[in-house]
Order: C-alpha cells, then structure tokens, then sequence
C-alpha cells in the first residue's frame, strides 16, 4: 500500500491481447490499485506462475485452476474475466494422408497431447467423444511436447479407470506424428512441421460455428486468478480489476467494428466481426458468470468426467464471492 496514494500495488501477468491492452498501458485504470502489468507468452506465465507465484493477479490455464480448486487448493481465487477462447475442432492434427474430416476413424488410435490436463484438450477430447464416438479409453494417449522434448504433466493428477497415458519426454508429438508413431495429435500450439501435417477438420470454422449453435459452447481457454493473500487482503480489488478488464475490453470491440478506418491490420476485419455479432450477439466475448453459463457449466463436467477435477465443482465455486452479481441501475 502507498501511504501516500492509499492505493495498493498489483502486479498482473497477461499476454498482449488488444482487448487487455488498455489496461495494461494504464489507458483504463482501476479504481484504487497501481497496476503494473507485465507482458508475457502464456507458456512463460503459466510456467512461472504455477510453480513460484511470482505475482498477485496472472493469466492462468482453465482447467489447471478447475484442476486446483477441486482438489481443495484456495490458494488462488479467479475472476471470470476470460481473456482466451477458441474453439478446439482446429486444434487437432493428423498427417496429410490422414483421415480428412473423418474423426472416428481415430478410435482406437494413438493420439498425443502436450498434458492430460491442457483446457484445448479436455474440450477436444470431449468433442470427439460427444459427437464423433471416440471415448477416451478407446484411445491410447501419449504425453509429450508439442515441439520440445522433456514437457511433463504441469499438475499431479489420477485419469478416471480405463485410460491409457504413455509418458513420452525423449522426443516430441511433431516427430512421432510425421513418424507414424501416432494418429493424431490435439494441442493449442500447432506442430510445427506444417508441410507434412494438416488439421484433421478440413474446414474448421465451418464446424465450429455449427457446434456452437448446435451447443452454445464458446470454449474458456484461459481465466483471470489472484492470489489469496491479496485477495484476503484487500477483497474489493477483485471487483475492480473486473469493472476495467470490462472496460478495455469494450474499447477493443469498438476498434473491431470500425468501419471508418482499419484499426487492425486485417482485411475485412469489420465484416469479419459483424459476423461474429451476428452468431454471438452483441456481446460477443463476454465476461461474467451468467453470461458464460452454459460454457463453464458443460466444462466442468467435461472436467469432472475426464478426472481433471476429483470433486464437483458449479460455476461459482470457481470465482471470488464479490463478483458472483453486479449491481444494476
């Protein structure tokens, strides 16, 4: 606390995405705190986070922190500000001789994933499940990384009876797909060899936006957390982080749908994001428990079935008390 300004210093860990930048810049600045916000990829905070902490506020992986709350761990509370979401049909990859458009043709198959427990892959593994019949015990999983040797499970976990996981820190999932060694690989950074590999979906946003109004699904990747010593602390900065990430949030929506002038370097972009208006409503990144319902309440039981989170969870175990509602005029 600075005795002088009677706020409290907050140090936050965020990628750089438009709709945080006002935030992190101070453009947007929340009531009470001295922000100083650090930008980072999200393998580094993640990394870093979860092994020392080395900040109040951070970005953090869905479900890792599903994964720590319903182990019974309090030591951080979130926020349901969700500053990555992508659908996960794109994130599965296969050889260019693979099986196009046919994922049940992976039952029975060998498919690697960076971690049991990354968010793309419990939604993916689902998917494949839910609409295609692949269940996870048809299906021998091998654990490497994506693009590196030597990536292990970031958390402990017990998969649910049935499932095969084969530990493979010697070499990667890029290698041992373009070596035939496995089917498929599902992980949100895509392997890197993209001349001999493809997506498994031919097109990916086709299928995306007929799953998402067939479920109303919009997949959470990633979720604002504190720590619990700040938030024990000072309990209202929870709600006020929430109000400005809202509000920087608002203003990159606004440069998205400017018509005017290309506020971001895309052709169309406009068209592109009227579109998604169109599909998502008007609030097409939303925030806030309510508005996500639907999303958190079908992940958590995708969690639960793939024993990501070895107690049940309801959406609102996962937030800070204070930002359950909000006040209405």
């Amino acid at each position: 606390m600075d005795a002088r300004t009677s706020r409290v210093h907050v140090s936050l860990a965020v990628n750089d995405y438009d709709h945080v930048r006002d935030l992190c810049t101070g453009a947007v600045p929340v009531t009470g705190v001295t922000l100083t916000a650090l930008n980072h990829p999200v393998e580094e905070i993640f990394f870093r986070f979860a092994r020392h902490r080395e900040w109040e506020v951070s970005e953090l992986s869905m479900a890792k922190y599903c994964a720590l709350r319903g182990s019974g761990d309090d030591s951080l509370t979130a926020i349901p500000i969700f500053p990555s979401r992508l659908f996960r049909h794109s994130a599965i990859f296969i050889r260019a001789d693979g099986p196009v458009d046919d994922p049940a043709a992976l039952r029975g198959g060998r498919i690697g994933i960076p971690e049991w427990s990354q968010t793309a892959t419990v939604y993916a593994r689902e998917l494949l499940e839910s609409d295609y019949g692949v269940r996870p015990e048809d299906v021998t999983w091998v654990q490497a990384g994506t693009n590196e040797p030597g990536r292990v499970e970031g958390i402990p976990l017990k998969p649910p009876a049935g499932i095969r996981i084969e530990p493979r820190p010697d070499t990667t999932l890029n290698d041992l797909l373009v070596a035939g060694d496995l089917d498929a690989v599902i992980a949100a950074h895509p392997p890197r060899d993209g001349t001999r590999l493809r997506r498994l979906f031919d097109d990916p946003e086709a299928v995306e936006r007929a799953y998402f109004a067939r479920t109303g699904i919009f997949p959470i990747m990633h979720v604002i957390v504190l720590r619990s010593d700040l938030h024990s602390r000072h309990p209202w900065v929870a709600m006020n982080l929430m109000t400005a990430f809202e509000e920087a949030k608002r203003r990159s929506l606004d440069r998205a749908l400017e018509m005017n002038a290309s506020r971001i370097p895309v052709p169309w972009q406009a068209a592109h994001t009227e579109r998604a208006r169109h599909l998502f409503g008007d609030d097409f990144w939303p925030y806030g428990i309510d508005a996500n319902r639907t999303t958190l309440e079908a992940f958590l039981g995708m969690c639960r079935r793939q024993g990501i989170t070895p107690n049940p969870l309801t959406a609102e175990d996962l937030f800070a008390p204070e930002v359950h509602d909000h006040y209405r005029i």
